[in-house]
């Protein structure tokens, strides 16, 4: 910064702090002598500033230093207490504020140390201290302290209830319509709860353009904005976050990864810790080594979101580091309880035992398999009986449990599966499948599981009834579908005499391909390359079951056929050279040379010249 005249010091501090520029004030008091910094005006405008960048340790250092250097100004001790709970530091600041006993202040020592305890999961001590405050019914901060409570109790309802309370009361702030949309989220309320999202990304739009809200998305090149007051109070980080959620949830990547590059921007050492862990969720399709990356140096930290350790595990597991899930479970043992449900420790425990024993990993998954089948029989009930009753706040209270206790039954099918899956026992993994059709039979992801099990088995025209739906369900956005998803269904297709069906979808996806072309021409997709190699694996066998239905005299063609079919493997041999048939370590002839298109294509070739002989 420019030099500033002696005597300006005071109009420009005050200035850039009516101006929220914080750390200007911090630089131009760091730069001043020992003399003028550490007076009581500049230590307690550094520490304020300090504060509202969120560097709370800094601030917490200063403020202790102001309370012992002026002892009778309460405030500093509370200030002091205030910034070592925004720093984490709970016990710390515990014990800041049970040492400020001044007259004046007890409710305001009491609320900090009810957040405090909050902090430290003492959810009964937090509960207990705003019990003492209970009278103050038209104190909206009583109802945000208790719908916090409630929600740490996943009472979901109850604290939605608080909040839309409290709301009224107060009117619109992000941070409190934030809350709200986290409890719709949690009910699975995901229209009401991206509702109160857009309201608070739209007023942050229209109140803050300086934040460059999308402009990441739109390609412009933008300077960070810092973690700053204006930042805290509009809730829009925690509303990006909370909104690539819902995406997540809802399986939309694409969507989720473009809420996280829509926020404000901001460094990557600036990022805070739920920024960090979703990001690191959403490019664990696109780059796992950086998503691993992320989650694991989280797990180093002193705070971090609650989630990191089940995710990182279950992570491990799905890419196969089974090892490394191991040794995460050793190293966090001691937090293992805090952090993890016992249906994600007995879940991984089983998935990785998977490794060494088959049997037990299959014992275990059939143990948890049984209760949720009791579970999901009594929340049927539970649905049952609340409409019959006209219970419409039971029903949905039930349906919800139901729905949450199917998204912890569903993997366990598939981990059980799995097991089978791998030993390529495709009849025993169809058989696990059926045994949760009661269930599951809505379910995308068990319909899509089950129609890969019947395609192995070659039970084509069972397994189009499963792919055949899905596809339907994203037909104008064909390419949101998996490659091989299409590929099977058009394989399937053509292996029951379907071929217009295929050709259909083939088609289509063309079509898709090349629109996408001419609007993103940097975005590259194989989805018609891979479903016409997965096609050609099984066109050999369909021309070789056809030579030998003409060899049986089973069926009798044209000569024409006969010449389009020379064409077509005289093409094959002249661009096949380089197409191997099969990996190295498989080569059953031992002869690199005859392991490729154009070897295979001369002998199909020769065949059908046989039959032309006859």
């Amino acid at each position: 910064m420019s030099k500033i005249a002696d005597g300006n010091y005071t109009t420009v501090i005050y200035t850039l702090i009516k101006e929220k520029q914080y750390n200007d004030v911090i630089e131009i008091i760091s730069n001043m002598s020992d003399n003028n910094r550490n007076t009581r005006p500049g230590l307690s405008l550094l520490a304020y500033c300090y504060y509202y960048t969120d560097d709370f340790q800094n601030a917490s250092t200063i403020y202790e230093q102001l309370a012992a250097l002026w002892p009778q100004e309460t405030d500093y001790k509370l200030q002091h207490a205030q910034s070592l709970y925004s720093a984490g530091r709970y016990e710390d600041a515990l014990r800041a504020a049970n040492g400020i006993t001044t007259n004046g202040y007890e409710n305001k020592v009491r609320k900090l140390t009810a957040a405090i305890r909050y902090g430290m999961e003492d959810i009964a001590g937090a509960r207990s201290l705003l019990e003492t405050n209970s009278g103050l019914n038209d104190d909206p901060d009583t109802d945000i302290n208790y719908g916090c409570l409630l929600y740490k109790e996943s009472r979901y309802e109850e604290a939605l209830q608080k909040f839309l309370n409290a709301q009224t009361m107060l009117g619109y702030r992000p941070q409190l319509s934030y809350s709200v949309a986290l409890c719709y989220y949690k009910l699975k309320d995901f229209t009401s709860s991206l509702k109160h999202i857009g309201d608070i990304i739209d007023r942050g739009i229209r109140e803050h353009p300086e934040l460059g809200i999308g402009m990441t998305t739109e390609g412009i090149e933008v300077r960070s904005v810092g973690n700053t007051l204006t930042l805290h109070e509009s809730a829009l980080v925690e509303a990006f976050n909370l909104k690539a959620a819902i995406q997540f949830e809802k399986n939309d990547i694409d969507s989720a990864r473009e809420a996280m590059t829509d926020m404000p921007p901001r460094w990557e050492e600036e990022l805070d810790s739920v920024t960090l862990h979703n990001q690191a969720l959403c490019s664990m399709d696109m780059s796992p080594t950086q998503g691993f990356h992320k989650l694991q140096f989280l797990m180093q930290q002193s705070t971090y979101p609650q989630e990191t350790l089940q995710n990182l595990l279950i992570l491990y597991c799905k890419h196969g580091y089974h090892d490394l899930a191991s040794d995460v479970i050793s190293t966090y043992s001691p937090v293992k309880d805090k952090y993890l449900s016992n249906y994600i420790r007995e879940f991984v425990d089983a998935v990785i035992a998977q490794q060494s024993s088959p049997d037990e990993a299959y014992r275990k998954l059939d143990n948890m398999a049984n209760k949720l089948v009791d579970s999901l029989r009594k929340a049927t009930r539970s649905v049952q009986e609340s409409r019959e009753a006209r219970d419409d706040k039971r029903a949905k209270s039930a349906l919800l449990d139901y729905e949450n206790t199917l998204e912890k039954f569903i993997p366990v099918t598939m981990a059980q599966a799995k097991i089978y899956w791998d030993l390529e026992n495709y009849a025993q993994a169809e058989t696990i499948f059926y045994k949760s059709v009661e269930f599951c039979n809505e379910n995308d992801t068990w319909r899509l599981h089950v129609a890969h099990v019947l395609f192995m088995q070659e039970k084509f025209k069972e397994a189009i009834a499963f792919y055949e739906p899905i596809v339907k369900k994203n037909y104008n956005n064909i390419l949101s579908v998996s490659a091989i998803v299409l590929a099977n269904l058009c394989v399937s297709h053509i292996m029951t005499a379907q071929n217009e069906e295929a050709e259909e979808l083939m088609r289509k996806i063309e079509k898709e391909e090349e629109r996408l072309y001419y609007q993103e021409p940097e975005k590259k997709v194989f989805h018609l390359c891979i479903v016409n190699l997965v096609i050609g694996f099984y066109a050999k066998r369909c021309m070789l079951s056809l030579i030998e239905n003409m060899t049986k005299h089973i069926i009798v063609m044209r000569d024409s056929f006969y010449n389009e079919c020379l064409v077509f493997l005289n093409q094959c041999e002249f661009h096949g050279k380089e197409v191997a048939t099969m990996p190295d370590e498989e080569e059953s002839t031992g002869k690199k040379e005859l392991n490729n298109v154009t070897c295979e294509a001369r002998l199909l070739k020769s065949l059908i010249l046989r039959q032309l002989e006859y």
